[in-house]
């Protein structure tokens, strides 16, 4: 296969539901390609001819992963960055106009002058991760309710509970063994899970379920965060009438590790035992007092991933 031989070719990616704007630097040439199999194979078929130093994707949680397989499967050298940086790096230089087109050659820039590491990412372990996790709480489901027949089935029967829970305490260690491998294997995982584990409360099951889960953190505010785990009070009104706020939607599965997490961490974190004590103290409702628990513990882990700050850091 020929390929065009330029230096330091940089090429950025503005990556959107329907559409990826790819944007090659210093040849200025730019492509529209459906975000989708065909526009994704035509991209790369490009790519393939020329010597890429560096191909810039923004994380969006969603939208890149086909994407980045696709380089990754190619052997094209790729780099996922928080769109923070690249606001940033706009900022600095001074660039305000917006267009899928122009973020596209600000991001092929960005690549060019701040050189952010290769990304050593894998997609398909995220889909892992999350499997793991969910099937990990089913067996801690099944393991809580065989614990309860233990105490109330007779003794005949007993014996078949406990070889039950035998086998549901191994399975349970075995994906833990998985979970701690599939973030070991790669730098950026591994990272983010020290990261977000220096929070008293977040253990290796927690880290992984929000790298899986909630891939986002650190790439949106506050609001942004707590609306996407669901739990940001939503505003019931219509006309005079004004009904209490609650929370609802968001993603099930992050707010069900977290609600979990926030139980250990009342035990040893003395900030939301704090915050929780003040909350029922004022009339609040236990569980009303938990989930603002945890809409804290999200706000406070998406800032310390944005700013790379451990807890300790960052409570200071």
């Amino acid at each position: 296969m020929n390929k065009l031989v330029v230096q330091n070719l940089n090429v950025g990616v503005d990556v959107g539901k329907d559409f990826l704007d790819i944007h090659i630097r210093p040849l200025g040439e730019y492509l529209k390609v459906s975000n989708d199999k065909k526009g994704i194979g035509e991209a790369i078929k490009r790519l393939r001819k020329l010597t890429v130093e560096r191909i810039v994707i923004e994380a969006t949680g969603r939208y890149e992963i086909a994407f980045v397989s696709a380089c990754a499967k190619a052997a094209l050298p790729f780099s996922v960055v928080n769109p923070i940086h690249v606001k940033r790096f706009a900022g600095a230089i001074g660039r305000k106009a917006k267009t899928d087109k122009l973020d596209a050659a600000l991001i092929a820039h960005f690549s060019e002058v701040i050189q952010p590491a290769l990304s050593t990412l894998k997609p398909e372990n995220i889909q892992k991760m999350a499997d793991t996790v969910a099937r990990r709480n089913q067996h801690l489901e099944m393991q809580t309710r065989e614990k309860n027949r233990l105490q109330i089935m007779p003794k005949t029967v007993q014996s078949s509970i406990k070889a039950i829970l035998t086998v549901l305490k191994k399975q349970i260690q075995k994906m833990d063994d998985e979970l701690a491998d599939l973030i070991e294997s790669c730098p950026e995982y591994q990272a983010k899970s020290e990261l977000v584990q220096s929070m008293p409360g977040i253990g290796k099951v927690s880290a992984a379920a929000l790298i899986s889960y909630l891939p986002e953190l650190g790439m949106m505010n506050s609001k942004q965060v707590a609306a996407l785990v669901g739990v940001a009070p939503m505003n019931k009104e219509s006309g005079r009438y004004k009904g209490k706020q609650v929370t609802q939607g968001g993603r099930h599965q992050v707010r069900t590790v977290l609600f979990m997490a926030m139980m250990s961490a009342m035990q040893c974190n003395a900030k939301f035992k704090a915050t929780y004590e003040r909350l029922v103290a004022a009339g609040k409702p236990k569980k009303v007092a938990i989930i603002a628990c945890v809409r804290k513990m999200v706000v406070i882990l998406n800032s310390m991933v944005r700013d790379g700050v451990i807890w300790e850091e960052k409570a200071a």
